[in-house]
């Protein structure tokens, strides 16, 4: 098999705001996503979303089962839906093809048996950035490119965090079961993100930073608004942030990230604001 993957267990906030940091980074910080002709995963036990990543090189990159899903396919049960971080590739579902540029999404519904990932050039490869979560029913496969997001120009250059949100795989552009994804870049100058900062019980989350230049880096904030904790990443890294949790960074440079999210309420502006001056 080209594929791995590693099982992480939900925590109690009671519990997490204990962790020291390495236990912290343990349990929430994805560190390596990509190596070259294999597929990476973490299936989380918040809303059972997985996280993946994909490179193929010189081979094609099948989308295989794990043990966790008990399932013939991986999509028997799931939806997932796959950014290109990287050059340009293809990705073939049952024996259509979608070509994927730098920051191009695709949505797959449930059923699908086989999903391949290909680069176009072995010298630059593609890489595949994904999230999975269970579906109910299937809705139809559908690429969606910037243009055709729906765009939210969010902050400003003074409170430095100027920045563009591209709602993509969202209920508002396409439908689907409960996954929605989309990327936000800030603008050169600006380094924070999604504050104030907020929460969700309804659905977890996972943040995917890239554009983060070598020696750069970013300052993932978590846990409950009153016991906040922190996580220091590099580019091409993921974090995993649970329904009791805010999630908001600052870095050294302006960046990119993918967020993806699960749960009961597909309802992008369902979030419970937290007062900077609140936080602690």
């Amino acid at each position: 098999m080209k594929t791995t993957y590693e099982l992480r267990y939900a925590s109690h906030p009671a519990d997490a705001k204990g962790y020291d940091t390495k236990r912290l980074r343990q349990e929430f910080l994805i560190e390596n996503l990509f190596a070259p002709n294999k597929a990476k995963m973490v299936y989380t036990l918040y809303d059972r979303l997985i996280v993946g990543g994909i490179m193929p090189v010189n081979e094609p990159l099948p989308l295989e089962t794990i043990e966790p899903l008990k399932a013939s396919h991986f999509l028997d049960r799931r939806e997932i839906g796959i950014y290109n971080v990287g050059a340009h590739g293809k990705v073939t579902v049952d024996g259509k093809t979608y070509e994927l540029a730098y920051k191009e999404a695709l949505y797959i519904g449930l059923g699908k048996k086989e999903v391949v990932f290909t680069s176009d050039n072995p010298t630059e490869p593609a890489l595949f950035y994904f999230n999975s979560a269970t579906a109910h029913r299937n809705y139809p496969d559908r690429k969606i490119t910037k243009a055709e997001a729906i765009i939210a120009e969010m902050g400003s250059m003074e409170g430095a965090n100027r920045r563009t949100i591209n709602k993509m795989l969202v209920s508002q552009v396409l439908p689907t079961c409960q996954l929605q994804m989309g990327m936000t870049e800030l603008k050169p100058g600006s380094i924070w993100n999604t504050m104030p900062a907020h929460t969700h019980t309804r659905r977890m989350e996972a943040y995917f930073y890239f554009e983060v230049p070598p020696g750069q880096a970013v300052c993932h904030f978590m846990g409950e608004p009153t016991e906040t904790r922190h996580i220091w990443m590099v580019g091409n890294q993921a974090v995993i942030s649970p329904e009791w949790s805010i999630h908001s960074a600052a870095a050294t440079t302006n960046y990119t990230f993918i967020w993806g999210m699960a749960g009961e309420n597909i309802d992008y502006a369902d979030q419970d604001f937290c007062k900077e001056t609140e936080l602690r």
